[in-house]
């Protein structure tokens, strides 16, 4: 890790994170009508230029993928990891013929940079046609292919850092941001990510609503997505949680030592008897601590 850039990024200073990342377009006459079948939130309540967190879910509440949907005039743009573009693409396209609204994929079409703090660049000034999302370390931002470079260099020149992989890994698990294929996959329900702003109670019917609408209105989660935090540093990921009478707790997804909290600290699933933030587990034979998410919260800018 690069301690030197995590310590700006913490300090509130600018840095950016190159990544492959999947923006598709929905439009229409019936294009809400048509989302609003296939995402867990309300896409009529999103005003235009406002954005909002969705999941796409199977008829069995589990998860395909987590978006953010961006309100742009009579257009809605859907923003995915990469992992997961081409399934919520098929998963759309093959709807397309039963009503009045179109798809179009432009993930070639643009370079994907999570920002963090503040910039002296003026970027939307910069470079027209940018695609800008709210996100949990500032701003994420799709840029017109030809213009990512020249842009990213004048980031640099500006005093942003260029954010490597590993270290974007610890601010990834410091935020508690999950990742698909790691903390999330197509067996998780849902509910048990534990995001609230994911899911509307409230709105029509939509694939997979009877699972998600029965666990929220009938009880609760037999698991859910949070935080691990010890002080040991030989934590792993994939390691069985106990409770200290030697019960299955739960199990932990991701792990990273957080320099700036001196701990080592793990995103996992616990089971809903040991949610509450202070308990104390076990795991390989180590002492953690069921923490909240996130663990650190970045300023935005």
């Amino acid at each position: 890790m690069e301690t030197e850039i995590y310590e700006t990024i913490h300090a509130g200073g600018a840095g950016f994170y190159p990544a492959s990342r999947g923006l598709l377009a929905v439009w229409g006459k019936e294009a809400v009508q048509f989302l609003d079948g296939m995402i867990t939130n309300d896409m009529k309540t999103l005003p235009d230029g406002d954005q909002m967190l969705a999941a796409f879910p199977n008829a069995q509440g589990r998860l395909l993928a987590v978006v953010r949907v961006l309100r742009d005039g009579e257009r809605y743009l859907i923003e995915s990891e990469d992992a997961t573009r081409e399934k919520v693409f098929v998963n759309l396209s093959r709807f397309t013929l039963a009503g009045d609204f179109f798809i179009e994929d432009l993930s070639e079409m643009y370079a994907y940079l999570e920002m963090f703090g503040a910039s002296e660049l003026d970027i939307d000034a910069a470079v027209e046609g940018i695609i800008r999302f709210e996100s949990p370390f500032g701003s994420s931002l799709f840029v017109p292919l030809d213009h990512s470079e020249p842009l990213q260099t004048q980031l640099v020149e500006s005093g942003a850092a260029e954010i490597p992989n590993d270290t974007f890994e610890v601010l990834r698990i410091e935020a508690g941001v999950p990742k698909f294929g790691v903390d999330m996959d197509e067996t998780t329900i849902v509910p048990e990510l534990g995001i609230d702003p994911l899911i509307s109670y409230t709105k029509g019917c939509y694939i997979g609503q009877e699972i998600i609408a029965r666990i929220h209105f009938r009880g609760h989660v037999a698991k859910q997505l949070t935080g691990i935090e010890t002080e040991q540093s030989s934590l792993t990921a994939k390691s069985e949680l106990l409770s200290l009478e030697g019960k299955n707790a739960g199990r932990i997804t991701s792990v990273t030592h957080s320099p700036s909290m001196n701990k080592t600290t793990a995103l996992g699933y616990v089971r809903y008897d040991y949610l509450e933030e202070g308990t104390e587990l076990k795991a390989n034979d180590l002492p953690v601590t069921v923490k909240k998410l996130p663990f650190v919260k970045f300023s935005v800018s």
